[in-house]
């Protein structure tokens, strides 16, 4: 409408992934990335007692799986934080994780994290990361939030490294990054963060010889996708203290 200020780009994602909830596919994206996921969490050599932050959790059954791995330990009770810009995914995440003490879910954007300095021991974000307009923010947010020597996982299947993945850049109803893996590498070091590396994850569950879905032309081709595998950056903050900003956080 004429005079209405236009929607912003985390507007624009809240419309597109409440909807995304309505139709369940954020329970659906479970079965496509549980493989790469559970792969990546091994890497991230969970204790009891660690705060890890989900960033992008949608319906959070990632954040169910971390949740299981720092319960209560010598350190303490471990938590797990889900954050999505979805209220919807949030109102399913928390409906779904009812039987979890050491969970909680909150609406709030990668450009402002609703959380303190300093907190958490570990990060996770899949399949999510390119969506989000303001990178650098992002990442300015996410060593904010991240406690000294805390470390950072980024799992994306969209990256231009693997060809494959680009056919859905133009498909998305939201604006995505395809950067390289250099240059995700790059913007990590830009922003302080130390032992930057890349992995590539493959994806090995089965694939259907009758392939028949939108994205692929037939089976080969989505084993080679499966098989270049999903991007994996990790970083670590140096061992320092962020101060506070000089906004109001939540």
């Amino acid at each position: 409408m004429p005079g209405e200020p236009p929607i912003s780009p985390d507007e624009r994602l809240q419309v597109e992934f409440n909807r995304w909830a309505e139709q369940g596919r954020g329970e659906e994206m479970e079965r496509h990335h549980l493989d790469i996921t559970e792969k990546t969490i091994r890497l991230m050599n969970l204790r009891p007692g660690e705060r890890v932050l989900d960033l992008g959790c949608g319906a959070g059954w990632a954040t169910r799986l971390l949740a299981r791995l720092v319960g209560e330990g010598p350190q303490g009770f471990g938590q797990v934080v889900g954050v999505d810009v979805s209220d919807e995914m949030i109102r399913h995440a928390r409906q779904a994780s009812k039987d979890f003490d050491n969970v909680m879910f909150v609406w709030g954007s990668a450009q402002q994290i609703p959380w303190e300095e300093n907190y958490f021991d570990k990060v996770l974000s899949v399949e999510s990361f390119y969506y989000y307009a303001d990178q650098d923010r992002a990442l300015a947010e996410l060593f904010r939030v991240m406690a000294p020597r805390g470390r950072l996982f980024i799992l994306i299947n969209l990256y231009q490294d693997n060809p494959y993945s680009l056919r859905w850049v133009d498909e998305l109803a939201v604006p995505v990054h395809a950067r390289s893996e250099a240059e995700y590498l790059q913007l990590l070091k830009r922003h302080a963060f130390e032992h930057v590396e890349a992995r590539r994850i493959p994806d090995e569950t089965p694939t259907p010889e009758d392939y028949s879905g939108k994205w692929f032309k037939n089976a080969a081709e989505l084993r080679e996708f499966k098989r270049i595998g999903a991007l994996l950056l990790i970083a670590s903050k140096p061992d320092l203290r962020t101060p506070a900003p000089g906004y109001t956080i939540y």
